[in-house]
């Protein structure tokens, strides 16, 4: 029940992003840039999680934690949020959901370095595969004349997003079921707040009246649905998944913001988009069976178990 639970939460948070590229790339059409998005996205989602811990049993963190904390909200909140949210302002919302396939490809990568997992052959296909295949993205970008095709530097900004997010799935994994999700979130977007007084400059030019409804039903369901409850509900996947398990699901979001996007207008998904998003799941298929370190080590002792049972036979 509690894996049910992981995978049907780490569904919906998917789908809650899956829209917001769309949704939020409407809404900066209507009149509102990157930072002015980050800003309200994460003093919203702050405001929230902090509402809410009002109605949950009180938890004590231990300024050690905190710190951790700290890091786990500059990745995921800071640097995450204000690289997706600028680079989605630059290119189209169709190429930020295909940089979001490189999610679990970046992850793999980072947990040689960090939790010592092996590098196969299939890992390094997989690698190159997903690489091609966002490279294709970034050239297409740059030789285009078409926003709606892309902008190089808002595809790098977005990848910069993933690797961020990445960097958080691998680092914190062992540290998050120390508290519940509320607490954890609650200190993460805190921290992130360390971000508004920079990002925050920018409301200054923000024009608060002659918005339609749509513009702020959008910026609503950025705040809550793609920021507060998919945040939330992540946490709830990662405290019984692993990493690796957590980020595949990244593939819900290009289709459901591909095929909104291209329904409202916002993008066009050609041939070398199909081409790229067709290598990276490639790519990421042979990353994924690919054996882990513990499943080498397991191997490894059979073996040793099975010759010394010969031996004595």
């Amino acid at each position: 029940m509690r894996l049910f639970k992981a995978h049907i939460s780490i569904i919906i948070a998917e789908l809650f992003w899956g829209l917001s590229a769309p949704v939020a790339k409407f809404v900066m059409n209507e009149g509102m840039d990157g930072l002015q998005l980050v800003t309200f996205r994460i003093i919203g989602a702050c405001l929230l999680f902090w509402t809410v811990s009002l109605f949950a049993t009180r938890e004590h963190v231990t300024k050690k934690d905190l710190l951790k904390l700290a890091g786990a909200g500059c990745l995921s909140v800071i640097i995450n949020q204000a690289s997706f949210s600028v680079g989605l302002s630059m290119t189209s919302p169709v190429n930020a959901a295909i940089m979001t396939t490189t999610m679990p490809l970046l992850t793999m990568f980072l947990a040689f370095f960090i939790l010592l997992e092996p590098i196969t052959w299939k890992k390094t296909m997989g690698i190159l595969l997903g690489a091609t295949g966002v490279i294709l993205i970034i050239l297409n970008s740059h030789n285009s004349e078409s926003e709606k095709a892309g902008n190089l530097w808002g595809d790098i900004l977005v990848v910069t997003a993933q690797l961020s997010f990445a960097f958080y799935l691998t680092l914190f994994k062992n540290f998050l079921p120390k508290y519940s999700g509320i607490t954890i979130m609650k200190w993460m977007f805190t921290f992130g707040l360390a971000a508004t007084p920079f990002t925050g400059l920018s409301l200054r030019e923000f024009q608060w009246n002659g918005h339609s409804a749509a513009f702020w039903y959008g910026l609503i369901f950025v705040v809550v649905g793609a920021t507060f409850f998919s945040y939330l509900f992540v946490m709830v996947a990662q405290k019984a998944l692993r990493p690796t398990v957590v980020s595949i699901y990244n593939y819900i979001q290009p289709i459901v913001a591909c095929l909104v996007s291209v329904a409202l207008g916002l993008g066009i998904f050609g041939f070398i988009h199909a081409m790229a998003v067709t290598l990276v799941i490639i790519g990421v298929f042979l990353v994924m069976k690919s054996k882990s370190r513990a499943q080498q080590l397991a191997e490894m002792a059979a073996k040793k178990h099975a010759g010394s049972h010969t031996q004595q036979l």
